[in-house]
């Protein structure tokens, strides 16, 4: 494997990340205006099959032992880092990837730095620091894609016939739509669109692969990690009183409730191998989007094993929150009902750095573009037992309107 040199830099305060990005094949993860803009590529991992996590990681760890790093600043972020994306599946045939860009612009409570990567032995790129305007606007009209209305309420149907069998407790159905780019299309449009209308989302964008997810899967940050689970989901109301209203009853659903309880157990079953404590919201609370509400549990726990990020997204995927409990089950039920294959929808997207730390969601509330200009956008809700096939369809209205409205 080719060895890297890295070199970190701290320079003035930019603002803005997303018009550093290529338009064609954005790298970026950002919050509330901070974060990651990648730019070029040094370095491109490919994974797939059951152990495409572990195989990362260990990959990951080659990379890192073979670079020589510059780095005064030390803090999260800086460095050598990768953007990655997995596959929801261990059967996609979409590719899991991590990806090392040759520039990384880097954004933090006011710090800004420029990390340049490039083979060693080889020249270090040009940092590329001026802002390009967005291209012409465009507009994509996402329609029907592999499962229609129909089909879903069928699968919705279908789904909570199984589970009053007692085939399973919960299953997350997922839909999808496309649609198609014109040539020349600039993906910083829509991307400015999500970060603008959820800045209090993980905007992301990896190999084709962008959106706006609500959900931290995972963050590692010196031997402490967090997480925020979500699952349970109602309209936003249509004035103050009716969202108050709102709130409140997904706060007492009692089949809200249920649902977000198994997403709460099967990631706390999944770090307590990990971790020597870990410690959870009291009880659900409620967190607000401009579109809807979601049911929410935070997590905290100390690492006691020396996993890196890449190793807990490896334990803690697919969730019940995107999968469903138990894990086998539903995972056996969403091939047979899912006409289609996920790709990386509801799969851990994020970074890691050089120590192994990084953040990590899921990816929620997003598209992937393909090579030839072709977009699907994906969105799923979690099924129990007293679900109902046409409230289901309506949330998954709900879900798509991020990437909906931001092609619009």
């Amino acid at each position: 494997m080719q060895a890297l040199t890295v070199e970190t830099t701290p320079i003035p305060d930019i603002r803005q990340l997303i018009p550093l990005l290529d338009g064609r094949d954005p790298l970026l993860w950002m919050r509330r205006g901070q974060g990651l803009a990648g730019i070029g590529t040094a370095l491109r991992l490919e994974f797939s099959g059951p152990g495409r996590m572990t195989d990362a990681a260990l990959a990951w760890r080659r990379v890192v032992e073979a670079a020589a790093v510059t780095d005064p600043l030390a803090r999260t972020g800086t460095g050598l880092l990768a953007f990655g994306a997995f596959a929801f599946d261990e059967s996609s045939a979409e590719a899991s990837v991590l990806i090392v860009p040759q520039v990384i612009v880097g954004r933090e409570d006011g710090q800004c730095w420029v990390t340049r990567i490039w083979p060693t032995g080889s020249d270090a790129p040009d940092i590329p620091l001026e802002l390009h305007p967005l291209g012409d606007e465009y507009r994509v009209a996402l329609g029907p894609g592999s499962l229609s209305a129909a089909g879903y309420r069928a699968a919705v149907a279908e789904a909570v016939g199984r589970i009053a069998a007692q085939d399973l407790s919960k299953v997350v159905l997922a839909r999808d739509l496309a649609g198609r780019l014109p040539a020349a299309a600039d993906l910083r449009r829509p991307i400015t669109e999500l970060a603008l209308g959820y800045p209090d989302c993980w905007t992301y964008a990896v190999d084709g692969l962008f959106g706006s997810s609500p959900e931290t899967l995972i963050r590692a940050d010196h031997g402490e990690v967090n997480a925020r689970v979500l699952a349970g989901t109602i309209s936003r109301g249509a004035d103050p009183v009716a969202d108050t209203e709102a709130a409140l009853a997904l706060a007492t659903s009692t089949k809200d409730g249920d649902e977000h309880e198994f997403a709460v157990q099967s990631v706390l079953q999944s770090l307590r191998p990990h971790t020597s404590h870990i410690t959870t919201s009291e009880i659900p609370f409620t967190v607000k989007l401009p579109n809807l509400w979601h049911l929410a549990t935070d997590l905290e726990g100390t690492l006691s094993d020396g996993s890196t990020s890449l190793d807990l997204i490896a334990a803690l995927h697919p969730t019940a929150a995107v999968a469903g409990t138990p894990t086998a089950s539903a995972l056996a039920l969403i091939r047979e009902l899912e006409p289609f294959d996920r790709g990386r929808y509801a799969g851990p997207v994020g970074w890691v750095g050089a120590d192994g730390d990084g953040e990590w969601a899921i990816a929620l509330r997003c598209a992937q573009v393909g090579p030839d200009g072709d977009v699907t956008a994906y969105a799923g809700c979690g099924i129990v037992l007293d679900s109902d096939p046409e409230k289901e369809l309506a949330e998954t209205r709900m879900k798509f309107r991020p990437v909906v409205e931001a092609f619009d």
